[in-house]
């Protein structure tokens, strides 16, 4: 039996196949996600919005309420705290699959995010944009190991240039 190469949870033989697979046929890249909700009218249920989403191994529900502000009960987490998080791991399981393909193991990463949102537009009080963007920090633990030599710059060079 032969074991698969994964660096940093990532599965280098399965990327690899979809790979092989995408230089063939291109439209096998394209992945629908789809989802179907049902707003809740009923205020004793704690949440606003409902869907209950498929994966590869399985479904999840998820319940959605906006905060009190905008008209919420703040009961779960909301749409915007959905949005953020749906971000931050694509572009960190984007980082990580790429420092995994050039052989860069690393021990431990941790990753804050943070998008100022401005409701201003939502009120009709301006038409100024809802966000000015994300900004990540990301924090690598220095004793890292690799299979190929890497510094900092190099960490640096890959989060800020892809």
């Amino acid at each position: 039996m032969t074991t698969a190469n994964i660096i940093n949870n990532i599965n280098l033989d399965k990327i690899q196949k979809t790979t092989v697979n995408g230089q063939k046929d291109k439209q096998s890249l394209k992945k629908p996600v789809k989802l179907e909700g049902e707003w809740n009218f009923d205020t004793e249920k704690g949440y606003q919005f409902k869907t209950e989403l498929a994966y590869e191994n399985g479904r999840q529900v998820i319940e959605i309420d906006s905060p009190s502000f905008l008209g919420g009960g703040g009961n779960r987490l909301g749409p915007m705290g959905y949005c953020v998080a749906g971000i931050t791991s694509c572009f960190i399981t984007t980082f990580m699959t790429v420092l995994s393909k050039q052989g860069i193991k690393l021990e431990k990463l941790k990753i804050n995010a943070e998008c100022n949102i401005n409701f201003a537009k939502t009120f009709d009080i301006s038409d100024e944009p809802i966000t000015e963007g994300i900004n990540f920090e990301i924090d690598i633990d220095d004793t890292a190991t690799t299979t190929t030599s890497v510094d900092r710059q190099q960490l640096r060079q890959l989060i800020n240039h892809g």
